[in-house]
């Protein structure tokens, strides 16, 4: 079955961990709840690059910060769009966005939509 996804790289300070936690345990409940086939979330550990160019130096991470790189999966992108929709129209986001501040600098963040090209 092809498949899309949604990549995500953003700086968030290591302080907010915890509410970046709280606000990705419910993206994930929102994603998954409107047809997303995955959702994930992953702190950095080792972040220390021997080749190419390190997170870190990509984001240009501010003392304090770490990596967060994540990803949704859809059955496609019509799917995608589809499912993406429903969730900007949930009320349980704009509850939450009322309700504390990004737990991260939106302005940094990196995103594109991908199609899989191995999925073994």
């Amino acid at each position: 079955m092809p498949k899309y996804v949604d990549g995500y790289v953003l700086p968030v300070l290591r302080k907010n961990l915890p509410a970046y936690r709280r606000q990705a345990r419910l993206g994930a409940k929102l994603w998954r709840a409107h047809g997303a086939l995955g959702f994930c979330e992953c702190v950095g550990e080792d972040l220390a690059a021997k080749f190419g160019k390190p997170f870190s130096r990509l984001l240009r991470l501010k003392p304090g910060e770490t990596v967060v790189f994540s990803w949704i999966v859809f059955k496609s992108r019509a799917q995608r769009d589809r499912v993406n929709a429903k969730v900007m129209r949930d009320p349980r986001l704009a509850r939450m966005m009322d309700k504390e501040p990004m737990a991260f600098d939106q302005r940094r963040m990196i995103y594109g939509g991908f199609e899989v090209l191995v999925d073994a």
